[in-house]
């Protein structure tokens, strides 16, 4: 999730466990616990993209990071801080750092919480900002922090936030499902073969859901939102896999498809290959965009070696785009 939201998460955890004996410093301590896994991030200035790719939400997202790294910090807080209760500081710490990759994990991206196992939990049912879970959880801790320590409100705002966030999350798994068996009575009616599906819900809401289709020369995708009408229009990608030629089994290639799970396609343009991950579709909803959120472009250096490039996001006009996405979820 976007830093904020997890900021906001690691802070009311923080007000849960100590905001009643050190008030609002909890909800600060709290607030800096959950953005620590996120500094994972850094290795894109140290390493080439694809091992900066499976560094991401990998060992500062595990249940490991969370178990080592809170005593240490706890550890290191307890002694300079007024309140000196050592189990109490790791309890915080562990807590707010192990919510921040389980809220990953509701994401496309999905997180290594059982890092160093090669297991990455993706669940999808949220997008990666979603303002339903974040705003009404950030105006609850807020009030929070207007109340005395010791007051009955201050522990209730708090409550209410983490209920009302957790429930959320509970309803948009509830969603997927829906949206799951929609896309697949749609795909039987329009007689598509495919061998496997995945849905994940669009900007900003989980009103409009997108599938990603595998057949077996493309990947189709496709929207659906709860109020539409019409059937589903499935835009059509050729995988176009062959392109690779034997860059396809060079290992940092595989490890490149491994990342993307195999939903990518690839294409030429100007003589030059472009490795396009599906997962995270388009910048656009309209049918047959070719602006993919994530395009690398394949160089080789003399050794034969692949370097994945990130292409840089394509201008584009927010206000037509939030417009568009506004339109299809009133329905097609």
């Amino acid at each position: 999730m976007d830093s904020l939201t997890q900021i906001v998460l690691g802070a009311a955890v923080g007000e849960a466990v100590l905001g009643r004996k050190i008030g609002n410093k909890a909800i600060l301590y709290g607030a800096i616990a959950g953005t620590i896994p996120d500094l994972d991030v850094l290795a894109s200035y140290f390493t080439d993209t694809v091992t900066a790719l499976e560094i991401h939400r990998g060992f500062t997202h595990s249940i490991l990071f969370s178990v080592l790294f809170a005593p240490f910090l706890g550890f290191i807080v307890s002694k300079y801080e007024n309140y000196k209760s050592f189990k109490n500081w790791t309890l915080l710490f562990f807590l707010a750092l192990i919510t921040h990759p389980i809220l990953d994990a509701q994401t496309t991206w999905g997180t290594q919480l059982f890092w160093p196992l090669n297991i990455r939990l993706a669940f999808k049912n949220v997008f990666v900002i979603d303002p339903f879970y974040t705003l009404p959880f950030l105006v609850f801790l807020v009030l929070v922090m207007f109340q005395k320590r010791t007051s009955k409100k201050r522990r209730f705002y708090n409550q209410c936030g983490l209920i009302i966030s957790s429930s959320y999350l509970a309803l948009t798994l509830i969603l997927k499902g829906i949206s799951y068996q929609k896309f697949t009575k749609e795909l039987a009616a329009q007689k598509i073969v495919y061998s496997e599906i995945e849905t994940k819900p669009s900007p900003l809401n989980t009103i409009l859901w997108t599938a990603n289709v595998e057949t077996e020369n493309a990947f189709l995708i496709g929207n659906s939102s709860f109020f539409d009408k019409n059937p589903i229009i499935f835009s059509s990608y050729p995988k176009n896999h062959y392109l690779l030629g034997d860059l396809a089994n060079h290992p940092k290639t595989k490890r490149m498809i491994a990342i993307t799970k195999g939903w990518y396609t690839i294409n030429k343009k100007d003589n030059s290959l472009y490795f396009n991950d599906l997962r995270f579709g388009t910048l656009s909803i309209q049918p047959n965009a070719k602006n993919f959120v994530f395009k690398y472009k394949i160089e080789v250096d003399a050794k034969g070696t692949p370097f994945f490039i990130e292409e840089p996001k394509e201008k584009r006009d927010a206000k037509k785009l939030m417009k568009d996405l506004w339109q299809r979820i009133k329905g097609n």
